[in-house]
């Protein structure tokens, strides 16, 4: 789903015609928050790189401009990706581009292992919240970096010896762990302790060790990182997109449908998979597929978004919106972004019934109707989309722009499944 934005005096709305159940099967693409990390590490070697199967998404084509400005060259081949950074053009990361995605941010460690330096801007990205970065300034001032952070939201930093030490995380972090991994791959060593242990962490240590580097740990708290002098190159395949198969997941179980999906990895999607469980939905898993059917009558149930293994704070919107649907009293906390309700006020013009108590969100089950209602994030987008496909009648969501950073080809992929929904452009009312 790769539109531009028109002209002033129109808008881009998803509309859906909900009550139908989602039937089907799909595949799930590739992830998202696993590709971007491996872009960036992609700076760290002046061979050549090639990706099999790379989301098409606004946030990686971000990425990928912001690569360009430093050095790389690119080529789409169908949806495989051919990258290649020969040498480092520049060393700074403009705020044009990194204000754009938090994710953007690590590049920062691979200049700093590839050049010896880097400036990068506070990133930007989905607005839900307090996101500091202050983990990734302790990182890599344990590893011996010079740090320098401006008030303007600028930082600096400057390798002045190899980068080693043992760097000890105030709590996990997926984009510190991974920006303390790209800073000591070319010729540092690093121990990392309560590092994070996501499955996209995991997978960019294994594109680390295809470029020569040795990564001890993945998969624990606990990760021994130790740098080649020189990296080389190769083919990799991204892991799937466990928030993407989630959310169609969610979106099968809210519309009371029946989706296979296949490319998945069920052994990423135990959380959620064992709430639809509890919920009475039929659940079956293969090597490589999983399969919901709804039950028609769901039990509500409390769910505490957490670091993984636990249930994923990028699905705690979109678990919300299917809970809206199922009568009885649910109860939803995100420790990882306490703050995470973004999608709150526009749930409930759809009909939820939702009291936020001490950064608990109560959700009383019901039957929702269509509404207009705008995304302010990806995932707040994500969890609208489901909630609009089970209410009554029509919606028509706003906010396209950030559906497109996250969920690839979402209409015909829907479409697919059933479901009546369409990409329409409109007049913007004389008050915007």
């Amino acid at each position: 789903m790769m539109h531009k934005d028109p002209g002033k005096g129109k808008r881009r709305i998803l509309r859906v015609e909900g009550g139908v159940p989602l039937s089907g099967e799909i595949r799930v693409y590739p992830a998202k928050n696993a590709a971007l990390p491996i872009l960036a590490a992609s700076l760290l070697t002046a061979e050549p790189i090639t990706l099999v199967e790379v989301p098409k998404l606004r946030d990686v084509e971000v990425m990928l401009e912001l690569l360009a400005h430093l050095g790389t060259h690119y080529r789409w081949e169908g949806r495989t990706l051919h990258l290649h950074t020969p040498e480092i053009r520049n060393t700074e990361a403009p705020f044009e581009l990194v204000g754009q995605m938090r994710a953007s941010f690590i590049v920062w460690g691979a200049l700093l292992a590839r050049v010896g330096e880097g400036t990068v801007h506070m990133p930007g990205g989905c607005a839900f919240g307090a996101r500091p970065v202050d983990q990734h300034l302790k990182a890599l001032r344990a590893l011996g970096a010079e740090v320098q952070e401006r008030e303007d939201g600028v930082f600096h930093a400057r390798r002045v010896r190899p980068l080693s030490g043992r760097v000890v995380f105030d709590l996990p972090t997926v984009g510190g762990t991974e920006q303390a991994m790209l800073a000591v791959a070319l010729g540092g060593e690093a121990t990392l302790v309560q590092a994070a242990v996501e499955p996209e962490v995991e997978d960019l240590g294994r594109f680390l060790r295809m470029l020569g580097v040795e990564v001890r740990g993945l998969g624990s708290p606990i990760l021994h990182v130790r740098g080649a002098k020189r990296l080389g190159g190769g083919t990799y395949r991204i892991i799937p997109d466990r928030i993407e198969a989630g959310t169609y997941l969610l979106a099968a179980a809210a519309t009371r449908g029946s989706v296979t999906l296949t490319e998945a990895r069920p052994d990423h999607l135990d959380a959620l998979l064992d709430k639809l469980a509890q919920a009475g939905h039929q659940v079956e898993v293969g090597p490589d597929w999983v399969r919901l059917t709804a039950t028609p009558d769901p039990k509500p149930f409390q769910v505490e978004a957490r670091e993984y293994p636990g249930f994923p704070t990028d699905l705690q919107p979109i678990v919300t919106a299917y809970l809206a649907t199922v009568p009885g009293q649910s109860a939803v906390t995100d420790r990882v972004y306490p703050d995470r309700f973004t999608h709150v006020g526009e749930l409930a013009r759809l009909g939820a019934e939702l009291y936020l108590r001490d950064r608990t969100l109560l959700v009383n089950g019901k039957r929702l109707h269509g509404a207009q209602v705008k995304a302010l994030d990806i995932r707040a987008g994500g969890g609208l989309v489901v909630a609009a496909l089970a209410a009554d009648g029509v919606s028509e969501i706003e906010g396209v722009y950030f559906l497109e950073r996250g969920y690839e080809h979402l209409e015909e992929r829907l479409q697919a499944l059933g479901a009546k929904v369409g990409l329409e452009e409109a007049l913007l009312a004389a008050a915007d």
